[in-house]
C-alpha cells in the first residue's frame, strides 16, 4: 500500500533520484487542497494515506501531519438490476408473478434484454448458451416479467449503462448534467434512465426555439435581471459548496423564469455560468453571440445584489385573521402607505360592511391585517 499512499508527494518532483521529493519543492507544494475518492476508494486507500503520511511527518520528510485539506468521497451509481427465477433442480424458468409456488433461485440477466420488466425469452437464450434448451413459464398473457432491484452497478450484476451508447442519444453535455442532478455528490444515487430526457429538454429550451438560437439587443427587464443573478449567486455559492445537483436545479429555475427571453445581456453571461456543467453547448452558443475566442476565456459572472431587491411585495390581506385577498404594492411603501393602499382598495368594502377597522396591523413585506 506505500507506494500508492504517497503518490501525490511524487508528482511534486517526479525526476528526484535521491529522494521522494526535494524539501523545497514539498514545502512549495505542501498537502493536496482538494482530493476526490469513491467511497469504496475511502478505506482501501486514504485511510493508508493518511497514515503513511503522518508517519513522513513524523520523519520528517513533510511539514503537515494531514495529506489532504479536502478530501470528498463520492457516492456511487446504482443500477437496477433485473432477475429471472429458475425453479431449483431443473431447467425451467419461471415469470415473476407465478414464482411463490416454486422453490426459485433469483438469476441476474442483462437489463438489456428487458423492457418495461418483460424478458425477451429468445434473446435471453442467445445471452446465455447453456439455457438454450431452458423451459418458461410465463405469464397468462403470454410474457415474462422479470423482478428488478436497484443495487451497485456492476458488470457481474448486467446492469451498467454504457455512457456511450447515452451520448450518441443525447449528447455528453446532457449525460454530464444528468449526473450531476442525480442528487448531492457523497450519496449513491440510483440511475434512471427515463430521468435523462428531461435534462435533454432543458438543455434545448436552453438557447433554441422553434427559430434557432435568436439573440437581440433589447434591454432586459428588471424581472429577467433579477432572474438572471439569482442564478448566478445560486451556482457561485453551490460550487463553492460542491451541490452541483442544486445548481443544475438553479438552472432550470432560471430557464422557466426567462422563457421567451433573447437578450444577449442575459444570454452571454448565462452561457458563460453554465459552461463548467454544459461545455459543449456552452461552446456553440458562445460562438453563435458573436465570439471568437473560447467561452473558456471570459470572466465567470458575479452577482449584483441590487438585482435581487424585490421590487413589489405580494400582501395577504386579512380579516379579524382570515385572508380574503392579495394585494400586490411596491416594496418601497412605508407601513402607513401600504395601510392607506390596502383600505382604498374596493375589495375592502365587501368584508368590512361599512363597518370602520378598529385597527390596521401591518408587517412590512410580510401580511395585512384588518381588525374590525
Amino acid at each position: 500500500w506505500a507506494g500508492s499512499s504517497w503518490y501525490f508527494l511524487r508528482y511534486m518532483d517526479p525526476h528526484n533520484e535521491k529522494a521522494i521529493a526535494s524539501p523545497q519543492a514539498i514545502n512549495y507544494w505542501r498537502d493536496v487542497d482538494l482530493y476526490v475518492g469513491g467511497s469504496e476508494h475511502a478505506t482501501g486507500h486514504l485511510l493508508y494515506s493518511r497514515f503513511w503520511h503522518k508517519f513522513l511527518h513524523d520523519m520528517g520528510i513533510v511539514p503537515t501531519e494531514e495529506p489532504f485539506r479536502k478530501l470528498i468521497n463520492q457516492g456511487m451509481i446504482l443500477g437496477t438490476s433485473a432477475f429471472v427465477y429458475r425453479i431449483n433442480g431443473t431447467n425451467t424458468f419461471v415469470s415473476l408473478g407465478k414464482k411463490d409456488a416454486y422453490q426459485t433461485t433469483a438469476l441476474h440477466a442483462d437489463v438489456s434484454l428487458v423492457q418495461n420488466n418483460v424478458l425477451d425469452v429468445e434473446a435471453f437464450k442467445k445471452w446465455r448458451p447453456e439455457y438454450a434448451d431452458a423451459q418458461f413459464i410465463l405469464e397468462d398473457d403470454g410474457r415474462y416479467l422479470c423482478g428488478s432491484e436497484t443495487e451497485k452497478m456492476s458488470k457481474s450484476k448486467f446492469n451498467v449503462v454504457n455512457p456511450d451508447d447515452v451520448v450518441e442519444n443525447y449528447g455528453a453535455d446532457t449525460l454530464r448534467l444528468y449526473e450531476m442532478f442525480l442528487g448531492p455528490i457523497e450519496q449513491s444515487k440510483p440511475w434512471k434512465t427515463e430521468g435523462i430526457s428531461g435534462v435533454y429538454s432543458f438543455l434545448r429550451k436552453l438557447y433554441f426555439d422553434d427559430r434557432g438560437c435568436v439573440v437581440t439587443n433589447q434591454k432586459p427587464t428588471a424581472a429577467e435581471y433579477k432572474s438572471l443573478h439569482k442564478a448566478i449567486k445560486k451556482v457561485n455559492e453551490d460550487i463553492e459548496a460542491f451541490s452541483f445537483n442544486t445548481s443544475v436545479s438553479a438552472f432550470m429555475i432560471a430557464v422557466n423564469e426567462l422563457k421567451d427571453c433573447h437578450k444577449r445581456e442575459i444570454l452571454e453571461p448565462l452561457a458563460v455560468l453554465i459552461s463548467p456543467f454544459a461545455p459543449h453547448i456552452a461552446e456553440e452558443i458562445w460562438e453563435k453571440l458573436g465570439h471568437e475566442d473560447s467561452v473558456f476565456d471570459a470572466r465567470f459572472p458575479e452577482y449584483d445584489e441590487r438585482c435581487l431587491i424585490e421590487q413589489s411585495v405580494e400582501y395577504p390581506v386579512s380579516f379579524n385573521g382570515k385572508v380574503r385577498f392579495k394585494k400586490s404594492l411596491p416594496a418601497a411603501l412605508s407601513p402607513a402607505e401600504v395601510e392607506a393602499a390596502v383600505l382604498a382598495d374596493p375589495a375592502v368594502g365587501k368584508y368590512t360592511e361599512g363597518r370602520t377597522p378598529k385597527k390596521v396591523i401591518v408587517v412590512p413585506g410580510k401580511i395585512v391585517n384588518i381588525v374590525l
